[in-house]
């Protein structure tokens, strides 16, 4: 119930912030063209984010008879979530990971790439393929989905602000309010689209705890899911990929992973704190290695 009080307060935020800035701009024509972009948008991301997703990756679905132990293992456990089993695909990609994507049970998919398969060992794949459910038993795709159509409606309203301004459009002469009016339009145009993606990027790390915490109560064993986590993480580090900034958050790593003050713009919450709230989880569980 925390992490999903915690997702709609974010989401209001990042709503009023849209609106805000909506407001300062003052152009209801704007403010429409931007709803509507934003309408079109979530309608293109709610219908084919999925197909768009695993196009964009190479991903090819892995049949039965293929990996008939791996069809086994997600079966069973979409059969622990109380979902349909969701269809698998297998991702040409080194790197190690793994991500759901779809706009939730019974529409989704789970990807793993052809370097995860190679790494873990089947406790841990059955770990990170709970977490992955975990996302589609949550709708997280679904959530990150807005989140991202919001903040990119915010950029846009930003950078028409921006363009006003340089055409002299926008606000009248006595609402500019001179150099103090335009060094905070400066500050609007630079602050806000940072606040927006800080926003969402927390919306993304609160959504990927609560995955955690799904996946290793699915499973039932939290403890491979955390070993599973460090594999990874170590190995993101040393294979690098090619992957679209806006589907880092797709992934159970982030494989654009960054350090110190990066973490604040990550996708995810940082491995160590994941590791620790899963072991967490596992003493509650009466889990033990």
């Amino acid at each position: 119930m925390g992490y999903m009080l915690r997702t709609v307060i974010l989401l209001g935020a990042l709503t009023g912030l849209f609106l805000f800035v909506g407001h300062l701009i003052g152009g209801k024509t704007g403010m429409t063209i931007a709803l509507i972009l934003a309408g079109i948008m979530n309608f293109i991301a709610y219908w084919f984010s999925d197909k768009i997703v695993l196009s964009m990756y190479g991903a090819r679905e892995i049949p039965y008879e293929e990996a008939p132990w791996l069809h086994q293992i997600v079966e069973e456990l979409a059969s622990r979530a109380g979902i349909p089993k969701p269809p698998i695909y297998l991702v040409p990609m080194e790197q190690p990971n793994a991500f759901a994507t779809g706009r939730g049970p019974g529409h989704a998919a789970v990807a793993v790439t052809s370097g995860i398969l190679h790494l873990l060992d089947r406790d841990e794949l059955r770990g990170v393929l709970a977490h992955e459910l975990g996302h589609i038993k949550n709708r997280d795709v679904l959530v990150a989905t807005m989140a991202a159509t919001i903040a990119g409606a915010i950029s846009y309203l930003v950078n028409m602000f921006q363009w006003m301004l340089i055409f002299g459009g926008g606000r009248d002469e006595e609402n500019r309010g001179g150099w103090a009016g335009l060094v905070g339009s400066l500050m609007l145009i630079i602050l806000t689209p940072i606040i927006a993606m800080i926003i969402q990027m927390a919306i993304s790390r609160s959504r990927e705890y609560l995955a955690d915490e799904t996946g290793a109560k699915i499973s039932g064993d939290p403890l491979a899911l955390a070993r599973a986590l460090e594999k990874i993480h170590n190995y993101v580090y040393q294979i690098p990929a090619e992957v679209n900034q806006g589907t880092a958050h797709l992934f159970i790593e982030n494989p654009l992973s960054g350090e110190g003050i990066w973490e604040l713009f990550s996708t995810h919450p940082s491995t160590e704190k994941r590791i620790e709230r899963l072991k967490e989880l596992a003493r509650k569980m009466g889990v033990y290695a």
